[in-house]
């Protein structure tokens, strides 16, 4: 049978259930949010006129948790709007509406009883094949399905999703003996389409695989900071970015995860464990003292760090007060800076010998032999475990990607050298005379099975930037960017400029890419796979020929921008701007202008100079116009005042998006441009979206005039200003910087609805981007922006 998901349910609407149900909603999937009935009214119940049979009362759970995810930070949903797609409901009223959804997804209290209790009343209304999945992170799933009917059996599997869900990538699959092969693949692909996910199968064994290794990893951590004398903070300052891991390294994450759900997690491993390993799953006493004490992380105030009048402290866990956070600082941390690539800086740490060496070599010896004797167990393949600590954890490197960085050989030698057994999976590799898990064979990545090297299977959606450049070669390449030929006749203009930001380099290059794609393709897509897409244009030299007052200089790099944007809106062939993270400046400035924009879920869009004194230069303020004006209803008056006000807000207050949904909300993207939910399928949607436009019978727009709002948007745009001055709200530079923007967006003081041509409006913004360039308080909020990172208030 073919399966397919038009409605799902959640069943337990705490913290992790809500951020499901939120995942699919922002995924477009009609959601049941199911809870308990509360026990007793309470008093502000009562005042209500609530009573027990009051459905308010009786949803009241589930309605309390969807309140929540409107305030919760990071944002679960990635539109507001999206909470209109869950239904609240309760146990008891409701169950009945489970016959009507394609998925049940099981999010409840981590109790094998009380979970198989609920699968005994779910298997009662159960429509035949709607799929039933638990997001348990330990539980036996073959247990959860003792007792229960064939048809649910067959249609049984852990989804164990991480926290939280619309963030974190890794999905758990995990099939009971008696899941259907062809529900389990439906999942998985599902999973990576639909929700988003890098899904990865997991055997049904404690914690699974992320869970597994994680927390063994962090226990490992707090045994030899205990053993060797280290403090906390000095573990966090070198298990964190210096070794390709997330900042909040190891006590840090303890405190976002909560101490009580941590132990929780290491107890489902204890007790199923003997010897070694179970010794390594039972937590310190001081840990136990902690969940006492209520110090829990981040949830009660405090944990291993506590912040006390601003200033942040570490926990000494032999006399559990707080104490100065103190940092480890040693020669090879200074060595490993000079070193490229984080392979290389990883090798230099473990095998240093001072003190940052003895404790990365303590931990990562003991863990990744730990993985290695686990291969098989936990997961099929080293892949597998790999994905899973990088989309689980943030490592950038998986323990055996870390084990090829570090050397097999000589790490094996140290390891036999300090009376350590080798797993034998290991030893296999070494005796067939291998030195790496993983080797490229003819532009492909293969993987060590045990027995020899399988391809690494990878999903055609998935394009891989790096090794299709490795495969393939570029066309053209300067030291902003580079033109790649994607195949079928799209060509990619790839950004790789310091923080993607645009400098002459890359306009050269947008003019070449435009001429060529004209010439011999059908259409060029505008993306890159760094940390972010853009984050604008090269502040830096921009703020260097202002103090050299060479203003003549950046008048012709603001001419070369506009007229660049201008190649890309006109050319004869489609263009598509594949945005996601931050696409701020210049970065929204080149996907405005293009026939399509395919935004990744994750997509931070706005136009934010006013923030370093200034206003879009590369005619983000026409576009962005333009795109509001286009996204009305043919045959409607139009009103430009009400038009130019609103992109006025947006620009003046330098609005970010929170989402590719929110751009689409705030006219950076309008009806017909595209999200896609996984950014690993990014390009290749926007490649599928430039196909389709060329095969469509894409035509250039045709140049024509704009209709401004004139004077009375000027003085429109200009009360608005001056009120928030009179508030105190903005600054007197602050009120400069928005009556040059009004000025631009409203055309000059022209009459209302005189058409203009664009040529008109570049220049006025040109005029304006200068002339704010040269002022000493835009100079000093650009200097502030590049020292501090963060906007100055003048």
């Amino acid at each position: 049978m073919s399966y397919q998901i038009k409605k799902a349910a959640v069943i337990g609407s705490g913290v992790m259930g809500s951020g499901i149900a939120a995942h699919l909603a922002n995924s477009g999937i009609p959601t049941y949010l199911l809870d308990i009935v509360p026990n007793d009214v309470s008093e502000a119940d009562a005042k209500k006129g609530w009573t027990k049979d009051t459905p308010a009362f009786r949803n009241s759970v589930a309605t309390g948790a969807l309140e929540k995810l409107l305030k919760q930070k990071p944002a679960p949903l990635t539109s507001k709007r999206n909470l209109q797609l869950i239904t609240p409901g309760n146990l008891e009223d409701d169950l009945e509406k489970l016959k009507d959804v394609d998925w049940i997804i099981e999010v409840i209290v981590e109790n094998l009883e009380v979970k198989q209790n609920l699968f005994a009343r779910i298997d009662e209304v159960l429509t035949p094949g709607t799929i039933v999945t638990s997001n348990t992170s330990g539980i036996s799933i073959e247990d959860m399905t003792v007792g229960r009917s064939e048809q649910f059996a067959s249609h049984f599997l852990g989804t164990h999703f991480f926290n939280p869900p619309r963030y974190l990538k890794l999905l758990e699959v995990i099939p009971a003996s008696t899941t259907k092969p062809e529900v389990v693949e439906f999942v998985k692909t599902f999973g990576e389409d639909v929700l988003g996910k890098g899904v990865v199968l997991a055997k049904d064994t404690p914690n699974f695989i992320a869970n597994r290794i994680g927390t063994y990893g962090l226990l490992v951590t707090l045994r030899e900071m205990l053993n060797r004398g280290y403090s906390v903070g000095e573990v966090d300052s070198v298990t964190g970015p210096a070794i390709g891991r997330p900042k909040s390294a190891t006590f840090r994450t303890l405190d976002v995860v909560g101490l009580d759900t941590f132990l929780h997690v290491a107890k489902n491993v204890y007790d199923k464990s003997t010897g070694e390993e179970q010794e390594v799953f039972n937590p310190p006493a001081f840990m136990k003292q902690m969940v006492e004490n209520k110090w829990l992380g981040a949830k009660t105030g405090q944990g291993f760090f506590v912040k006390k009048d601003k200033e942040i402290f570490e926990l000494n866990p032999e006399t559990m007060d707080y104490e100065p956070v103190k940092k480890l600082k040693t020669p090879s941390l200074e060595m490993a800076k000079q070193e490229k690539g984080l392979a290389n800086k990883v090798k230099t740490l473990v095998y240093a010998k001072d003190r940052t060496g003895e404790l990365l070599w303590s931990i990562f010896n003991p863990v990744l032999r730990y993985s290695a004797e686990l291969h098989g167990e936990i997961a099929d393949d080293i892949v597998a475990i790999d994905q899973a600590m990088k989309w689980g954890f943030g490592w950038q490197q998986g323990p055996f990607e870390t084990w090829d960085a570090i050397g097999v050989e000589k790490s094996v030698a140290k390891m036999k050298e300090e009376g350590h057994e080798i797993p034998a999976f290991v030893q296999a590799l070494l005796d067939q005379g291998h030195s790496s898990f993983y080797k490229e064979e003819e532009g492909e990545l293969h993987f060590f099975t045990g027995t020899g090297f399988e391809k690494v299977p990878t999903n055609e959606k998935a394009i891989d930037l790096k090794a299709y450049k490795k495969k393939h070669g570029v066309i053209k390449k300067n030291s902003g960017a580079s033109l790649i030929d994607l195949g079928d006749g799209v060509a990619l203009l790839e950004f790789h400029s310091q923080s993607n930001s645009i400098g002459p380099d890359i306009l050269q290059m947008i003019n070449f890419a435009v001429d060529e794609v004209e010439k011999n393709f059908k259409g060029l897509v505008i993306g890159n796979q760094g940390k972010n897409f853009c984050v604008g244009a090269n502040l830096g030299m921009i703020l260097m020929e202002a103090q050299d007052d060479n203003i003549f200089e950046l008048d012709y790099i603001v001419r070369m921008f506009q007229q660049a944007m201008l190649k890309i809106k006109y050319s004869s062939k489609p263009v598509v701007a594949a945005p996601f993270g931050m696409t701020l400046g210049g970065g929204a400035e080149v996907c405005l202008p293009t026939a399509h924009i395919q935004a990744s879920t994750e997509t931070y869009m706005g136009l934010v100079e006013a923030g370093v004194g200034l206003i879009p230069g590369g005619g983000g303020n026409k576009e962005l116009y333009m795109k509001h004006l286009s996204s009305l209803p043919n045959n409607v008056k139009v009103d430009y005042v009400e038009v130019a006000t609103t992109v006025f807000e947006t620009i003046a207050m330098a609005k970010v998006s929170t989402s590719g949904e929110e751009a689409r909300e705030n006219n950076f993207l309008n009806q017909a441009d595209g999200v896609s939910v996984n950014p690993d399928h990014l390009l290749y949607d926007a490649k599928q979206a430039a196909l389709h436009l060329y095969e469509a019978g894409y035509k250039a727009p045709i140049r024509e005039k704009v209709a401004v709002s004139g004077a009375p948007g000027y003085a429109t745009m200009l009360v608005g200003a001056e009120g928030m001055r009179l508030s105190g709200f903005i600054s007197e530079h602050d009120m400069k910087i928005a009556k040059k923007l009004a000025y631009v967006l409203a055309g000059g003081e022209v009459p209302y609805g005189t058409l203009v041509d664009e040529e008109y409006l570049l220049n006025l913004e040109r005029e304006a981007f200068l002339s704010l360039v040269a002022e000493p308080k835009s100079q000093m909020r650009m200097q502030h922006m590049l020292v501090k990172g963060k906007p100055l208030r003048n």
